[in-house]
């Protein structure tokens, strides 16, 4: 008999510390519907049902469990009613019960629903029972398929705030790039360095198509160009017609000093 009584005492408090997490995470759940309701999420909503979930499962994964007695079998039988103020019901049951009288009792200790409670649940089980198995099976399927597309769309949602968010947070530009060109633009910074694609340096001789021209009015300048021999053909023209003094062309003060690209570098 001791035996037994430890056992459901334990059992007991298992379920007592079950349900107190329980009680806290309604609670808690109800103030956010109640106060926070104009900045709750769907995720949040969604986080209080799974965790309310799992304590309910974790509720019946106690009372199931095979060392835990039925308590179907234990009958709770009222020793002491009196209509005067008990503090330690008061404190056991939260301030929500000040008397354990004649009044209360039958309500704490109830068996069965409340009558109406009782009544509405036997209408629900009539209006079931004349349903025919068609009607029923077609209502089914049609649950079904709200609940299917439900889903579609909730799914399609997501997957559209998803990718807006991809795209939004997408980078278009490279900051090395522009840190470079910035640096260039403001103070120089790589332009000494800078050579066009596919040009040779002054000191390079033998490079097809090359040449070196020097001209200059208040002085000399030196400017390196690149391009097919038709092209230096016809500004070497150009220049030995503006010396000949050739109407419509520029005058010869010009002093120029052209070096031919098509002499190889190798030729005795």
């Amino acid at each position: 008999m001791q035996r037994e009584e430890k056992q459901l005492e334990a059992s007991l408090d298992a379920l007592l510390s079950q349900v107190a997490d329980l009680k806290n995470s309604l609670g808690s759940f109800i103030y956010k519907l109640e106060n926070e309701y104009d900045r709750l999420t769907w995720p949040s909503v969604l986080d209080s049902f799974a965790l309310l979930s799992g304590q309910l499962n974790t509720l019946n994964k106690v009372l199931k469990h095979e060392k835990t007695p039925l308590f179907r079998n234990q009958v709770i039988i009222p020793l002491v009613l009196s209509p005067d103020r008990d503090e330690d019901l008061m404190r056991q049951t939260e301030g929500r019960v000040p008397v354990f009288s004649h009044e209360v009792v039958p309500d704490h200790l109830r068996t069965k629903p409340d009558p109406e409670v009782e009544e509405q649940e036997k209408q629900l089980t009539t209006d079931a029972a004349r349903i025919g198995a068609d009607a029923a099976q077609k209502q089914i399927q049609s649950l079904n398929k709200m609940c299917s597309n439900l889903l579609e769309k909730i799914s399609k949602e997501e997957r559209e705030s998803e990718s807006g968010g991809l795209r939004s947070n997408k980078q278009t530009f490279n900051p090395a790039d522009t840190n470079a060109l910035v640096a260039a633009v403001a103070f120089g910074k790589g332009l000494s360095n800078w050579r066009p694609s596919g040009s040779s340096g002054p000191g390079q001789p033998g490079q097809p198509g090359a040449g070196t021209i020097l001209a200059g009015t208040s002085g000399l300048q030196q400017v390196q160009m690149t391009g097919a021999p038709s092209q230096q053909q016809s500004m070497l023209s150009g220049v030995q017609m503006a010396q000949a003094g050739q109407p419509g062309k520029m005058p010869s003060g010009i002093k120029t000093n052209i070096k031919s690209a098509s002499m190889h570098p190798y030729q005795r």
